[in-house]
């Protein structure tokens, strides 16, 4: 199975950073799991797991395996995912050209169309990292 899915180098270099530091085996793989659901239409969270789980497909990226179910396979056809590190966001970003605008309303009235965020732009902050590693037993 393939997936025409874009990952630009700068989530590519935060995935393998991810897998490397989880202190799982460098096999270990990264498992993005995608939803419908928030403004931009996608809901998300990682972690990192040894192997897939049960009705995930691994895909090589650079010799980084990523662990996607199928649900998240749907959803991130032609999407692509990115990383954001700037003082006001830092995270994935999902953006899929194919999705219409937001209709939420904003607080923002700049008419500044470069400083907008581009619609069907989704991020997941550092802080929902879960972190599957098994604890250890005292």
């Amino acid at each position: 199975m393939t997936i025409n899915m874009t990952v630009t180098q700068a989530a590519e270099r935060f995935i393998k950073r991810m897998v490397k530091f989880s202190g799982l085996p460098a096999s270990a793989g990264f498992r993005l799991t995608v939803s419908p659901g928030g403004c931009s239409g996608y809901s998300s969270e990682f972690t990192v797991e040894a192997a897939p789980l049960d009705g995930d497909k691994a895909f090589d990226i650079n010799g980084v395996q990523v662990f996607l179910p199928a649900q998240s396979r749907l959803m991130l056809d032609g999407v692509t995912v990115d990383f954001a590190d700037t003082p006001t966001q830092s995270g994935l970003t999902f953006f899929n050209p194919n999705a219409g605008a937001c209709g939420c309303s904003s607080s923002d009235t700049s008419t500044d169309s470069s400083a907008a965020t581009p619609p069907s732009v989704a991020k997941i902050e550092i802080s929902s990292i879960r972190s599957s590693m098994p604890r250890p037993v005292n």
